[in-house]
């Protein structure tokens, strides 16, 4: 007896995801196959695709189905259904008696959840007791052998393609790919060179949402703070003339600014359906409750089409100043839709970094999580503007990231400083006024990102029409991918910045050379299953730390610091957007190497991932994790190069360790060690407090 999918069931919840594996190979001849959906049987009749009605009537398949969301939502498991499906497959299966099985399920999730508490254990026991009652067997007629019709469209929206090349390459590598048939491909299909385009995710479309948030206009504050934490960058504010306001779909509901830089649109906040992965911390930390969670079924469709709607409207990335908040949102995300963990923690602060450096970002990216979501074959999410420009991305070893952005970095500078000799010797030449004054203000402004960025297309232009024919005006033609400022990083997790490629690092910051840094530290090797690093905190249990770590975190920040010359910042979004935005937009700007620590909650600590931006307030709020900046250039002024920007613990640490797993069940395995180990964790991070405000009011 076989249930369909990998795990010998399948959990379809909507009508995207039913093709999401190759069920009609995985269906065997009297069979069981059970759709998890809140399908009543005249709607499988209407909606159950013509292929899988043949391949079950003609398998003689038994069919159930279960609404197997709605079960695990009600008692309390959120969007976990694997204890609801385990029990659907014994309960049909019968490989042993039920009642047996009941007490096998029981049993196993003692062991497996135990640690995470008595309320956690009892819900998956409520699924348990529940999920049999709650099957449905459906009587298919005869006619499904001969079912006719079309399969059903899995795109609910369509993205345009940017060119032919790009077309190509989604039909004929990507899809199959992705329905894994890569085998299949010969190796004359691929790029000599071995690259792939960016910009793909985007043609995925996956569906895979349980719940999605539903936009209540008249509540909305129009913070954009919603956009800001998405890890997907699947939701995002929308601006409207008022033509283009007067031709939208009856569902898209727009309101009136309250911002007056942007008085003169329409705005609304659009949710990207099919991209969307339902953690919901848009709707967690909404200020003003202006975003419910409801069930993807109930606005899947009529969201579709706002958001095919949404896609044809220009960018409109000029309204405001990018520095802030609001202002950094109406950005396009030059990263979205990955495949990071729905909540995770480190991609909204990928995202935003493109968000206000993209179009001119080089990325070194050093192997773990942000390497995987970053750029797992066959699709990117790093994707481009409507200028086509976006960051161009590479990924290198665990242990040599920092070295592969600093041979980046001194390449561009080496052409760029090539660059500014040949416009200095072009200036000597019988070169016509247009193109002089175009290149000394080329030169005035060589370091200036922003000055760059609105002389270059003249420059280009006023090359392109120069009558004199001149070697050096032909050779600075050729670097006129090097006329805007490039603005180098290198992204990593804390296994590589504080414990593989920390030599590395150490050196790269040494150097002197501008590039830009940023850690997205969770505090343990998240890709590699959650082993213990130097970032590990006392008392957090993880691989190779089983009863919890019995030494302080590496104090990564301070250690940079020492240096004088490189500018260092600790940062968590949850808490404090403002200071975020200020620290990369400083970073970014200062000549020299800076350091940029981002607080991430991850899917390790054991922590329900739709509160992540929430825990990193609460990490400030309990002094778990310190916000600072450090800018050397301050001590040019005179003033004290490091600020700190946080009060120290308003709230007991004990707070966060009851939410996480990592520290919570060391009480339960280890509780005499989880008592020594919770007071040096406390007493540690009031030494750090006392450290850093003695540097903020004592100078450093």
């Amino acid at each position: 007896t076989y249930l369909v999918t990998k795990a010998d069931y399948i959990a379809c919840h909507n009508q995207s995801y039913v093709y999401q594996y190759d069920l009609l190979k995985g269906l065997k001849d009297g069979g069981i196959f059970v759709l998890n959906t809140k399908w009543t049987e005249k709607e499988v009749e209407e909606q159950l695709p013509a292929a899988l009605k043949r391949s079950i009537a003609s398998k003689h398949a038994k069919f159930y189905i279960i609404d197997a969301v709605m079960l695990a939502d009600k008692v309390g498991l959120g969007q976990r259904i694997n204890m609801i499906m385990q029990t659907a497959f014994f309960k049909l299966s019968e490989v042993i008696p039920f009642d047996k099985s009941v007490k096998f399920l029981k049993k196993a999730i003692e062991k497996s959840y135990g640690k995470k508490g008595a309320a956690i254990v009892e819900m998956n026991n409520k699924a348990v007791d529940e999920a049999a009652d709650a099957l449905v067997k459906v009587s298919y007629p005869d006619s499904w052998k001969n079912a006719g019709g079309g399969d059903m469209a899995t795109n609910k929206v369509e993205d345009y393609f940017a060119s032919a090349e790009e077309q190509d390459f989604v039909d004929n590598i990507m899809r199959p790919m992705l329905a894994q048939n890569g085998d299949d491909l010969p190796v004359s299909s691929f790029t000599p060179d071995g690259s792939f385009p960016t910009a793909t995710t985007r043609f995925e479309k996956r569906g895979v949402a349980i719940k999605l948030p539903k936009w209540i206009a008249d509540k909305c504050v129009q913070c954009n703070r919603c956009s800001m934490v998405c890890p997907h960058a699947a939701i995002r504010p929308v601006l409207l003339t008022e033509e283009e306001n007067a031709a939208k779909p009856a569902s898209f509901e727009t309101v009136k600014p309250k911002n007056p830089a942007i008085k003169d649109y329409n705005y609304r906040i659009q949710l990207y359906p099919m991209d969307c992965t339902g953690c919901g911390n848009c709707a967690d930390i909404c200020p003003a409750s202006a975003l419910e969670m409801v069930f993807f079924d109930e606005i899947a469709d009529e969201q579709s089409v706002n958001n095919q709607f949404a896609l044809s409207l220009p960018e409109r990335t000029n309204v405001m100043p990018k520095d802030n908040l609001i202002g950094s949102q109406f950005q396009k995300p030059l990263f979205e839709f990955s495949g990071a963990c729905a909540g995770c923690g480190e991609t909204p602060y990928v995202k935003l970094v493109t968000q206000l450096f993209g179009d001119r970002m080089v990325v070194a990216n050093a192997t773990g999580c942000s390497s995987i979501y970053g750029g797992s074959a066959p699709s990117c999410p790093y994707t481009v503007n409507d200028e086509g420009k976006g960051p161009a991305w590479a990924n290198s070893l665990f242990e040599d990231n920092a070295e592969y952005g600093y041979g980046m970095s001194l390449a561009i500078r080496q052409k760029r400083e090539n660059l500014a000799q040949l416009a200095e010797a072009a200036l000597e030449e019988a070169v016509s006024d247009g193109v002089k004054g175009v290149l000394k203000e080329f030169i005035e402004g060589f370091n200036d990102a922003e000055k760059t960025r609105e002389i270059a297309p003249r420059l280009e232009l006023a090359l392109e029409t120069e009558d004199l024919d001149s070697e050096n005006l032909d050779k600075i033609y050729a670097l006129r991918d090097y006329f805007v400022k490039k603005s180098v990083w290198i992204f990593g997790g804390d296994g590589w910045a504080y414990d593989i490629g920390y030599g590395g690092l150490d050196h790269v910051l040494a150097s002197g050379e501008n590039v830009n840094v940023l850690v997205l530290d969770t505090e343990v090797y998240s890709n590699t299953g959650g082993q213990a690093s130097k970032a590990t905190q006392y008392g957090a249990i993880a691989k190779f730390a089983a009863s919890g770590k019995k030494t302080r975190k590496k104090d990564l920040g301070l250690m940079a610091m020492t240096y004088g010359y490189v500018y260092v910042a600790s940062v968590s979004m949850g808490a404090n957007p403002g200071q975020l935005l200020k620290a990369l937009t400083e970073a970014e700007k200062y000549e020299g190497p800076s350091l940029i620590i981002a607080y991430a909650p991850c899917i390790n600590h054991g922590l329900d991932m739709g509160h992540s931006q929430k825990e990193e307030k609460l990490a400030v709020e309990t002094g778990y994790w310190p916000l600072f900046r450090y800018n050397p250039e301050l001590k040019g002024d005179g003033k004290n190069p490091f600020v700190l920007e946080y009060k120290g613990p308003v709230k007991d640490v004990q707070e966060l360790i009851d939410n996480e797993v990592r520290f919570k069940s060391l009480s339960k395995s280890f509780p005499e060690e989880a008592v020594r180990l919770d007071a040096l964790l406390k007493k540690d991070l009031q030494d750090k407090y006392d450290r850093y405000k003695n540097l903020a009011e004592n100078g450093f």
